[in-house]
């Protein structure tokens, strides 16, 4: 079993899908992974020699931030807006859409599932 960046890589896919099961990593750096230290594309996962996994881990560990180190980042980065109590900070704080969508009738993603308001009904209208 193949473990690179504390990630168990699935043995059954080819080399460039799964290299892409590590946070961080999509399909851009891993076809960059692929051709810098010249893997074939058609070779899986459980096809490569030890040799091949340790140069893959090494060469992540010191061209990519992945995994643990990137979601830490990431949050710490959202974290300081929050504390600038910036108006991206407070969209984050109220969790609502931080890039200036509509919420009046969309952003039912990031605000949750729609809640019934109590008594309140349509009344016909009079003629």
């Amino acid at each position: 079993m193949a473990r690179i960046a504390g990630v168990n890589i699935p043995q059954n896919k080819l080399v460039q899908i799964g290299l892409m099961s590590i946070y961080g990593i999509g399909n851009k750096f891993s076809k960059q992974i692929c051709s810098s230290l010249e893997i074939p594309r058609k070779k899986r996962i459980n096809e490569l020699t030890d040799d091949q996994i340790l140069k893959i881990r090494e060469y992540i560990d010191k061209n990519f931030k992945v995994e643990g180190d990137l979601r830490r980042d990431y949050s710490l980065s959202i974290k300081r807006l929050i504390d600038l109590a910036c108006y991206r900070g407070s969209r984050h704080k109220k969790k609502l859409p931080v890039r200036g969508q509509r919420t009046r009738c969309n952003a039912r993603t990031r605000k949750g599932k729609a809640i019934a308001i109590a008594g309140k009904k349509l009344t016909p209208l009079k003629k």
